[in-house]
């Protein structure tokens, strides 16, 4: 289990009176739950998932995963417990996606860091369930943005954590690979009990694939609950500033957000 407990971060960490990029913020995720953090640009999602992570210093507050303070955590041991697929593509061009992936095993090597027949088990396996496994010896600089998305999120499955983070994994991703790659967070989320904690920039992706969603707004947590608690008309627009419409999708009867064509706006 995920804990986020009265988490307050601040880019100006000598300033005591800068402006907070996240106020208090708790949140928890539970084994086998997907909690999607929305909210308009600017909001904190991203700055949640960094803080979360460890790649940002808080200024107060706690993160804890199973119990287990992460602040009191090495990095090594942090890394057990969570990964993170980034929004930014950051892994070395001249790496095979092999290599790559078998960063995530990382956290468990020796102090020789030598890797073993698990770790190459694991590797290959996370590049199956991405449908990355054709691209093993490709390099990274090859990559199409897409492509790269599932290469980060199969070195964030190779690390084995219970708790994974994703920052708008779907950003580059075409329509087909949104629903693969979606689709596996559900299934690893059911299969693995993971307790996954993801931004999404797309409204109506959150409502297919949440348990839970939490709205942030200017750093504080303004509604969390189930998308169809979550995800109303009064609440939506007011803070994207745009009228929009919610009614129950189709096939699935999760809530459908359309925004008024009248304004040419996209959510």
């Amino acid at each position: 289990m995920l804990e986020i407990n009265l988490l307050s971060v601040t880019y100006r960490q000598t300033d005591p009176s800068g402006v907070l990029a996240l106020d208090q913020v708790s949140l928890s995720v539970q084994p086998g739950e997907i909690l999607v953090v929305i909210g308009p640009n600017g909001a904190g999602k991203s700055t949640l998932i960094r803080a979360v992570s460890g790649a940002l210093p808080y200024l107060s507050g706690s993160v804890s995963v199973n119990g287990k303070d992460l602040a009191h955590l090495s990095s090594i041991q942090r890394a057990r417990q969570l990964a993170v697929v980034p929004q930014a593509r950051n892994m070395p061009a001249a790496f095979t996606v092999f290599q790559s992936v078998l960063m995530g095993r990382t956290p468990y090597l020796g102090w020789l860091g030598q890797t073993n027949s698990q770790d190459h088990r694991v590797t290959r396996r996370s590049l199956e369930l991405t449908l990355t496994l054709e691209l093993a010896e490709r390099r990274v600089g090859e990559l199409s943005g897409g492509e790269q998305q599932r290469v980060l999120l199969a070195r964030a499955l190779a690390q084995d954590t219970p708790v994974l983070l994703l920052d708008e994994p779907t950003t580059h991703l075409d329509l087909q690979h949104q629903s693969s790659l979606l689709n596996l967070v559900r299934q690893l989320a059911d299969d693995k009990k993971l307790a996954v904690l993801m931004v999404l920039h797309d409204l109506n992706l959150a409502s297919l694939y949440a348990d839970r969603v939490a709205l942030l707004v200017a750093g504080r947590v303004r509604a969390i609950g189930t998308p169809q608690e979550v995800l109303t008309e009064q609440d939506l627009s007011s803070v994207y500033n745009i009228p929009v419409h919610v009614i129950p999708h189709p096939d699935y009867g999760s809530p459908l957000v359309l925004p008024d064509g009248r304004f040419g706006a996209s959510l």
